[in-house]
């Protein structure tokens, strides 16, 4: 089975590249004659580990990127119908408001929020809890630098008994409406989100990150702190867009922060050395002799990067001291 996890996650991210290039050739045919397997063994195995069709999540995936390009540029939309394969202007809106709920003509005026068909992840360490356990570790460096960060919006969810990644989305499945794939698809589907690197992956540069928030109710960390748990996105301070009924907007004002940031990694085989040693950096960091101290007040925000293609990075609050 972990070698369907990772096969399937190869196809995944191939059929992506493959909607970028405008490669129509990545069908279920093509991967059965590529991989040896019949049609159907692919498809039954596809289905078991992504929870859906091929050809549906073929479909949806061409949708998320036909949504943003309504989004983010003026084309036109039966050319942008065209380029991700659909027959014409009726059969691209049809399939669009089956899947959104609303006309592409009417998404474009109002960018309203909707639930995109982020790319999958079926082998993710945290969500399936399988790979980069007692595997080989990074000994690249985990680099320490003071920042001050703009006022900006925080739009997200909150949970006050979760502690870590699975724990925070299995809680989060129970209530109505925050499940991972219906949170991660609004997001990816707002625009103007100040962490986003343009990429189509909820955890690679989307622009959405983890995030805890000082308060009195959360529950106390490991570093003695009551905080509580949140998924969401950094926003410019002046947004003014649609909040979908079930996440909080928050203005962050001006702040100083610390961030410990360790370079690209290798996810499937160093993650959770790397999760190690940037952890341990943390805590074994000296403030003493640099006038800052980590900052407890409530309502100030911890941020956790997640982005291996990138860096992994924790961007904690600080304040001056004396």
């Amino acid at each position: 089975m972990y070698e369907w996890y990772k096969l399937i996650q190869e196809m995944i991210e191939e059929i992506d590249q493959g909607i970028r290039d405008e490669d129509d050739s990545l069908s279920l045919s093509y991967y059965a004659d590529k991989l040896g397997y019949s049609e159907f063994h692919l498809s039954r195995k596809f289905k078991e580990i992504s929870g859906m069709q091929f050809r549906e999540y073929l479909r949806n995936r061409k949708l998320a990127f036909a949504l943003k390009e309504l989004r983010d540029t003026q084309n036109g939309i039966l050319d942008i119908a065209l380029k991700y394969g659909f027959s014409s202007h009726e059969a691209f809106t049809r399939a669009f408001r089956e899947v959104y709920g609303i006309t592409p003509r009417d998404y474009r005026r109002t960018l309203k929020p909707v639930v995109l068909r982020t790319i999958l992840k079926p082998f993710d360490c945290y969500l399936t809890e399988i790979g980069a356990r007692g595997m080989e570790k990074s000994t690249k460096d985990v680099k320490t630098y003071f920042v001050t960060i703009p006022a900006h919006k925080f739009l997200h969810i909150k949970n006050y008994e979760s502690i870590g990644y699975w724990d925070f989305w299995q809680k989060q499945s129970l209530i109505p409406g925050q499940d991972c794939e219906t949170i991660c698809g609004l997001l990816d589907s707002i625009q103007g989100k100040l962490d986003d690197m343009g990429g189509d992956d909820a955890n690679s540069g989307s622009g959405q990150i983890m995030a805890f928030i000082n308060e009195p109710a959360g529950r106390i960390c490991s570093w003695g702190i009551p905080l509580a748990e949140c998924y969401g996105v950094r926003l410019p301070a002046d947004y003014a867009g649609e909040v979908p009924p079930q996440m909080l907007l928050t203005d962050v004002p001006e702040g100083e922060y610390i961030v410990f940031e360790h370079g690209p990694f290798d996810y499937n085989t160093e993650n959770c050395g790397v999760e190690e040693k940037i952890e341990a950096a943390m805590k074994e960091f000296d403030y003493s002799d640099t006038g800052y101290c980590l900052d407890t007040t409530p309502g100030r925000v911890f941020y956790f990067y997640h982005d291996p293609e990138r860096y992994w990075k924790y961007v904690r609050p600080v304040r001056r001291q004396g």
